[in-house]
C-alpha cells in the first residue's frame, strides 16, 4: 500500500505529503465495507490509494441510488463538503472492491488549502465528482434504462480495469433502483446486441 500511496502523493509537495505521511492513517478494508453512512457525520476524509468505492445516494422512501465509483487517486467531494459544512452525510460510500484508503481527519483539511496543489486537488475532485452526478441526473432523466444499464457496467469496468464484471443481477438491480426482473430481461437485450456476454456470476463486456 506504501508504493499506492507513493504515486498518489507524488502530485503534491515535499512538505504536504510528510504531513499526510504523519497524520494519515493508512487503512484496509475489505469489500462490503460501510465508510461513510447516511446521517453520519464525516470526521475523515478518505483518499483512495487502491480498490474501487461505491457512492450512493438515498431517496425519501429509503431506496439507493448509484452515483459513481471512486478508484486509487480520488477522494469523495461529498464528503469533503460534509465535513466543511460539519452536516450529516447525505451519501453513502461502500467499498466495490477490496480499497487501500488513507484517512485524513478533517481539522487538517483547512490548513492544507495553502499548498497549491491540494487546493488543485480538492477543487479538480469537486469538479469530476460534479460532472459524475451531472451524468448521474442526466441518465436519469433522459436514458432508457438499458442505456443506464449499459452504461454502470462501463463505469464498472472503468473503476476496477477488468473487463468483467462480477455482479449478481440483484446487486445490479439494487445500483440502478429497478427490479432484478428487469435487470435480467436487458443483460439479455445486450447479450443479443453482441455487446456483452454472459457467464455464471459475472458479465464480461465486449
Amino acid at each position: 500500500m506504501h508504493k499506492a500511496l507513493d504515486q498518489f502523493t507524488r502530485k503534491f509537495e515535499p512538505e504536504l505529503i510528510d504531513e499526510i505521511n504523519q497524520l494519515g492513517q493508512l487503512k484496509k478494508y475489505k469489500t462490503g465495507k460501510v465508510l461513510i453512512d447516511f446521517g453520519s457525520y464525516v470526521k475523515n476524509i478518505p483518499l483512495v490509494l487502491s480498490g474501487a468505492i461505491k457512492v450512493v445516494r438515498e431517496d425519501a422512501e429509503g431506496r439507493e441510488l448509484f452515483l459513481y465509483f471512486l478508484g486509487g487517486g480520488d477522494t469523495c467531494a461529498m464528503s469533503l463538503t460534509c465535513c466543511i459544512n460539519q452536516k450529516k452525510s447525505e451519501i453513502k460510500a461502500v467499498v466495490e472492491e477490496d480499497a487501500g484508503v488513507m484517512m485524513i481527519p478533517l481539522h487538517y483539511m483547512d490548513g492544507w488549502m495553502k499548498y497549491s496543489s491540494w487546493r488543485q486537488f480538492v477543487f479538480s475532485s469537486y469538479n469530476q465528482r460534479f460532472e459524475e452526478m451531472l451524468n448521474a441526473v442526466d441518465s436519469l432523466a433522459f436514458m432508457k434504462l438499458d442505456e443506464r444499464l449499459m452504461n454502470y457496467l462501463l463505469d464498472c469496468k472503468q473503476s476496477s480495469g477488468d473487463f468483467s464484471i462480477h455482479k449478481t443481477h440483484q446487486q445490479i438491480a439494487q445500483d440502478l433502483n429497478t427490479s432484478r426482473v428487469v435487470v435480467s430481461r436487458l443483460l439479455k437485450k445486450l447479450v443479443e446486441e453482441e455487446r456483452i456476454e454472459l457467464h455464471r456470476n459475472r458479465i464480461e463486456i465486449l
